[in-house]
């Protein structure tokens, strides 16, 4: 069977083209009356007539789609990020593509044909508006989440208060008696990355010894990194601060593998608040991220830089959640 349309739905109901389209299109008020554009309504919906979407936003010239660009999909908080920007891009009408890029934080690649032709704008998490050059160029509307405010062409930012939560990390450990501190920093690249290390080190400086080691974002790297420097020649660490919680996974298992105890022999903070924060035991400390408002908060500059109206907004307020993981340094 071929696919209603909007002639159909006319011939059906005994109205013209004009009046189906005013009605389906809700701006029939004051031009027909509520008895036949509930008629229209009614045998539209008899007959599945459905609007051709594709018609309709090249005739409008737009297409109501955005693209939601990440790193990786193997970070729970980029899911978090998706549906928070799915849930206000549906209320204005609006679908979210989500593209997780080929090369994580590098340059990612265009995923269409051309992204000018398929998409209204683009929203980037965690990475260098430079690496969105393949999309779109200049011609698309930019939204960075968790990026830095200061490079780019991006027209609008939506940040999350980094600094304030290693400084929430560093006076909890500070105020345990924690004075020898390992910095487990992600091995990634990355403005985000580095306002952590930065904070961390500018807070801790004039009152602990602070070292750092890198690791890769996996439970397997992050325990390898851990035992190397808690093995290493010198006083052990009492506290280890971590840039996310999959990296707190792995330091705890370098910590048992080790024979010490959490939080006895070593505290271990994480960064994020995933799922997994509460899987491991002892269940973990670390810094909660509002990833679903960073979403909602980057779709709604989007809409509201389409608009052409200015927007603006604080940097969104993190919390350290206090669990299992930390308590006093040993004696």
């Amino acid at each position: 069977m071929t696919r209603p349309t909007s002639r159909d739905v006319a011939t059906a109901a005994g109205v013209s083209q004009a009046t189906v389209s005013l009605v389906l299109g809700d701006k029939w008020r004051g031009r027909v009356s509520e008895r036949t554009a509930a008629l229209v309504r009614e045998t539209a919906t008899h007959l599945g007539y459905r609007p051709n979407l594709a018609a309709r936003n090249l005739r409008l010239g737009t297409t109501r789609t955005a693209l939601l660009v990440v790193p990786a999909l193997t970070n729970e908080f980029f899911a978090r990020v998706y549906t928070g920007a799915a849930r206000i891009a549906a209320e204005h009408g609006f679908g979210v593509v989500l593209y997780p890029s080929p090369d994580g934080t590098g340059p990612a690649r265009d995923p269409f044909a051309s992204a000018r032709a398929a998409l209204d704008g683009v929203i980037a998490s965690s990475m260098a508006a430079g690496a969105l050059d393949a999309i779109g160029g200049a011609d698309l509307p930019l939204v960075m989440l968790d990026s830095d405010p200061t490079a780019g062409r991006a027209a609008a930012h939506v940040n999350l208060a980094m600094a304030d939560g290693m400084r929430q990390t560093a006076e909890h450990l500070l105020g345990l008696g924690h004075r020898r501190i390992l910095h487990l920093a992600s091995a990634v690249d990355s403005w985000t990355f580095d306002t952590r290390a930065e904070a961390l080190a500018a807070l801790l400086g004039p009152h602990a010894e602070l070292r750092t080691t890198r690791s890769t974002l996996t439970v397997d790297g992050a325990r390898t990194a851990t035992e190397k420097a808690l093995t290493a020649p010198g006083d052990r660490p009492t506290a280890i601060v971590c840039d996310d919680d999959i990296l707190a996974a792995g330091a705890c298992k370098a910590a048992r593998r080790l024979g010490l105890r959490i939080p006895d022999d070593l505290s271990v903070t994480g960064f994020d608040d995933l799922a997994l924060a509460t899987a491991v035991d002892p269940e973990l400390t670390t810094v909660h991220l509002p990833a679903e408002r960073v979403g909602e908060q980057g779709m709604t500059a989007l809409l509201a830089v389409l608009d052409a109206t200015p927007w603006t907004a604080p940097d969104i307020p993190v919390h350290l959640v206090v669990r299992d993981s930390t308590g006093p340094a040993p004696a």
